[in-house]
């Protein structure tokens, strides 16, 4: 799951899933990366194909299996957030959304 969700915020930034980015993204060393990747490419949820800018490298994408696994996480986490949050105004989930996810981009921006 979470070799999965950092190949698909990492697409999301138009950044190649390397292994290095990876690592990175997780907070992990190399050689653990490529584990994780491994393990998620024999469970079907990655595939791997040669970088368009370096044929040398092969780069990590979703498979349909891991997206869709992905999918059913985010879901599972939106029911969470909002059972954690039952009882506050609209305004204020939003508000508190919006407020994580510029913490978020921040702390992306600091590592670039």
């Amino acid at each position: 799951m979470l070799v999965c969700e950092a190949v698909h915020t990492l697409s999301l930034r138009a950044t190649p899933a390397t292994v290095n980015a990876i690592a990175h993204e997780i907070g992990i060393d190399q050689s653990g990366a490529s584990r994780l990747i491994k393990s998620a490419r024999t469970a079907g949820h990655l595939a791997t194909a040669a970088s368009v800018t370096d044929g040398r490298r092969r780069e990590p994408s979703l498979t349909l299996a891991g997206r869709s696994m992905l999918d059913q996480a985010h879901r599972w986490q939106e029911d969470i957030f909002c059972e954690l949050t039952r009882g506050w105004s609209d305004k204020k989930r939003h508000d508190f959304q919006r407020a994580m996810t510029e913490l978020m981009d921040r702390s992306c921006a600091m590592d670039a």
